[in-house]
């Protein structure tokens, strides 16, 4: 009997930490050294559909009508490997992916790509996955693409063994629980020089840093969810700022420096400290990467698009609210 092609398209939401994850204590699993708290963010979305197909002989990557590098193919046959092994099939795919936002500049590209490509995949192959197994699944991609299975308010937990089933993420609240809202700024849509991974394994290698950093995290973690839970915006944000400007002393203080920031993000973090002090509520985050997300209220966002949108050299500015978990659009089997 001749197979026919299995296909399945999802969309996945990117994420933006606020409790930052960096560090990993088991990198071929992608355990992570601490747990993180994020925001999914509706405007910057990942569309991908999968096909498995008894004619190919390798899988094809496709990102943004372009064909993936080698290194992205790699990544994505051992990722698919895992799927494969699952659903005992060993059928080659086409993925055929799409970003709405820049690709691997510090925007969270792998964390909504991995989703919707872990979401497309199980569903192709009929592996029927909670949603629980589906973050975990996700996260041996990239760890942050266990947090954008869901919407709204979401942690990723850290486990306390090496076997990954306690290392998924959870919804701490739904979109509608506060209507925050993110303006991502774009200062550059050049691809990153040094990959995460890459990054967290120098900083836990040579930052003297590191071990307070893991160490402190707990702490983060219950303040975080404390803001949450009385939706007090003031401490949300000055703890986003704490953990991003850690995160972010760990990459500088390794050996060598890993630097993320360019001159337009320093001009960036400058602007919305001064206009914080001179009475917007508005917070920073930096990922790894030089792009700036500004957290707000809805009833600030016209005065943030008007001021930063007016600078020529921000390549980009999205406004987004809270985004819904991914979600599977199709299927034909």
């Amino acid at each position: 009997m001749v197979q026919k092609p299995k296909s399945a398209f999802a969309v996945a939401c990117a994420n933006v930490a606020l409790i930052k994850y960096w560090g990993k204590r088991n990198g071929m699993i992608n355990l992570p050294a601490v747990g993180s708290i994020s925001l999914t963010l509706e405007a910057l979305k990942t569309r991908t559909r999968v096909t498995f197909d008894p004619e190919l002989e390798a899988d094809n990557l496709i990102i943004n009508n372009h064909q993936a590098t080698d290194h992205q193919q790699q990544r994505i046959a051992q990722f698919l490997n895992i799927i494969r092994e699952k659903s005992g099939t060993h059928l080659f795919a086409k993925i055929i992916s799409e970003n709405n936002f820049p690709t691997a500049a510090g925007l969270a590209s792998s964390a909504s790509g991995f989703a919707a490509l872990a979401m497309a995949a199980a569903s192709a192959l009929k592996l029927n996955l909670s949603k629980e197994a589906l973050s975990g699944l996700s996260r041996l991609g990239s760890g942050s693409a266990a947090r954008s299975i869901y919407g709204g308010i979401v942690e990723m937990q850290k486990g306390h063994d090496s076997s990954g089933k306690e290392d998924f993420a959870v919804q701490l609240a739904p979109p509608e629980y506060w209507d925050l809202r993110v303006l991502v700024l774009v200062t550059s849509k050049e691809e990153k020089k040094t990959g995460s991974t890459n990054a967290m394994n120098i900083s836990a290698k040579t930052s003297p840093y590191y071990t307070s950093w893991v160490a402190s995290s707990a702490v983060d973690l219950d303040e975080m969810r404390d803001a949450i839970r009385k939706k007090d915006f003031e401490k949300l944000g000055d703890l986003t700022e704490f953990s991003t400007l850690k995160m972010h002393a760990l990459t500088l203080s390794s050996k060598p420096p890993v630097i993320y920031w360019n001159s337009r993000t320093l001009e960036l973090i400058e602007q919305t400290r001064e206009l914080r002090f001179g009475g917007v509520p508005v917070y920073f985050t930096i990922d790894a990467g030089p792009q700036v997300k500004l957290i707000t209220l809805p009833e600030h966002m016209k005065t943030l698009s008007q001021h930063f949108g007016s600078i020529p050299w921000i390549e980009k500015l999205l406004e987004t609210k809270l985004g819904p978990d991914a979600l599977l659009i199709g299927e034909n089997h």
